[in-house]
């Protein structure tokens, strides 16, 4: 099967298609549709032949279509395709020579890159009313940079009624938006609204039922299961989403991923798609969990406002744990701290290895970030790190994370190319085509970098570097580790079906 990884690409588009992607407690419910919240009224509710049926009537009405809209802009000069490597030609089509597609950006660079900036813009997604007042949660990605947007609600009576909306807040980094939609003529009859449950409590295995607008199919009802969780699909340090076989296709993004006791568990964003840009099975939704951390933050300020560490942090491979004299590969090691950052005043220091931090244990790199995030900036926290083999406890302020700092905070300080690899999984094996999960896949290039320059691009595969096999991402960490400036490397990449050799001169 040829398929794509499709990230964050669900908004259809009306014009030419593109797939873009208050805390509640939970209750009873009772009376008319106008106004309630609806979750069904038994905590452990046995699954029966109209179980679906009855929650797809109590949730719909609470569950809205958004449009967007944006006016013209001038035309600006098009992005730079990067070069083909050496001995491939160039396909105007997609990166990388005739055949061969980036799986993270060709389906976005089909419906919306090559669309003229000076074209007018509309699209649609889905969202859901979370309380009585006429808030919506949705993506950013449904309504980023629109100049109006509009939200179509269904009545009891199936008659479906346009209100204009305000953009409240939004976080691009988690990809959730809050909208607003408010009542005309002093009508203040509440909205119908959804309560939202606990991700943390789901289990893989659970029913669940995502409804949108796929292709602009208003209240379209899907079921399934939860495939997984905390799932990574290299969509950045806040990445924990929920995997669910539930048809999710474009025009659903924003719209609620709902278990049977008709709570909201998650918000419908992503999907792994087929040539045809629809859904083969593998859909990803952020946790509800997420969405409710910082709702406070966009109904009041707007935006998130989020710790700051200042450290850049790699995963503990079971060979530097051995180096570094730890007992396990638990923990986020120290590549580099940030000067006169908040790790930095404290004394944290390069080769230290954080276990926990503010009482929170640390068991891997990817949960650090999280943590460290949501702690509230301006407040001091304990962090237990390891050096030299002996535990040693630390006072840090934590600052608030500006535009800018979060990047540097990511990178990986032990990958001297500019660039960030991810074990293949065999959802990423199915989706690529690939016969084997041997080997890493390149999840970042950073433009201008070495490995950018040399014409490495998200979605490789890399199987050899220097002629030594990579298996995974411990081969890779261990081979990266040991590059010295100044020294060409040998990259042996699978790309499209065909495997090239790539040089990268390392500043």
């Amino acid at each position: 099967m040829n398929c794509k990884v499709v990230k964050v690409v669900f908004s259809w588009f009306l014009v030419m298609g593109i797939c873009f992607p208050l805390s509640m407690e939970t209750g009873n419910v009772s009376g008319s549709l106008t106004g309630q919240a609806w979750a069904l009224s038994s905590e452990s509710m046995p699954l029966t032949s109209n179980i679906f049926v009855d929650i797809a009537k109590q949730q719909n009405p609470a569950v809205v279509n958004v449009s967007m809209s944006s006016k013209a802009k001038k035309a600006s000069p098009r992005r730079q395709t990067p070069p083909a490597p050496p001995g491939l030609p160039r396909d105007p089509r997609a990166p990388g020579g005739p055949g061969q597609k980036d799986p993270f950006r060709d389906f976005y660079d089909k419906f919306f890159d090559k669309r003229p900036d000076n074209q007018p813009k509309r699209g649609t997604g889905s969202g859901f009313i979370i309380d009585p007042e006429g808030y919506i949660l949705t993506n950013v990605h449904v309504v980023d940079g629109a100049e109006e947007i509009l939200v179509n609600l269904e009545d009891e009576n199936e008659d479906e009624k346009e209100y204009s909306a305000t953009l409240i807040g939004s976080d691009s980094k988690t990809d959730i938006a809050l909208i607003k939609i408010t009542r005309e003529n002093g009508d203040n009859t509440p909205f119908p609204y959804l309560r939202m449950g606990d991700s943390d409590k789901l289990e893989v295995g659970e029913w669940v039922m995502a409804i949108g607008n796929p292709f602009g199919l208003s209240h379209t009802v899907t079921v399934g299961v939860v495939s997984a969780k905390d799932r990574s699909i290299g969509a950045g340090p806040y990445d924990e989403f929920i995997q669910t076989d539930a048809s999710i296709n474009p025009g659903n993004s924003g719209g609620p991923l709902i278990n049977i006791k008709g709570q909201v568990i998650g918000m419908n964003t992503a999907i792994i798609s087929g040539n045809t840009g629809g859904n083969v099975g593998i859909g990803f939704a952020i946790p509800i969990n997420v969405a409710k951390s910082i709702l406070t933050d966009l109904r009041e300020k707007g935006k998130v406002t989020r710790g700051w560490l200042g450290v850049m942090i790699q995963k503990v491979t079971p060979e530097l744990a051995k180096s570094f004299s730890l007992k396990d590969n638990k923990g986020a090691l120290v590549g580099d701290v940030i000067p006169n950052g908040p790790a930095s005043k404290a004394g944290i220091k390069r080769g230290d290895v954080i276990v926990e931090f503010n009482g929170h244990y640390v068991s891997d790199m990817e949960e650090l970030p999280k943590i460290v995030a949501n702690t509230t900036p301006d407040s001091n926290v304990d962090v237990e790190v390891i050096r030299g083999g002996k535990s040693l406890t630390l006072n840090v302020h934590i600052e608030v994370l500006k535009d800018g700092e979060e990047k540097v905070a990511q990178a990986q300080a032990a990958d001297p190319l500019g660039m960030q690899a991810q074990d293949i999984t065999p959802e990423l094996a199915q989706s690529l085509g690939l016969d084997t999960e041997e080997g890493v896949l390149v999840s970042d290039v950073t433009a201008g970098q070495p490995a950018a320059d040399a014409g490495i691009r998200r979605g490789d595969v890399i199987s050899e570097i220097d002629r030594k096999p990579i298996a995974n991402t411990a081969d890779y960490n261990r081979a990266i580790g040991n590059i010295k400036a100044g020294r060409t490397v040998l990259f042996l990449i699978r790309r499209g079906g065909t495997t090239i050799y790539i040089a990268v001169k390392v500043k």
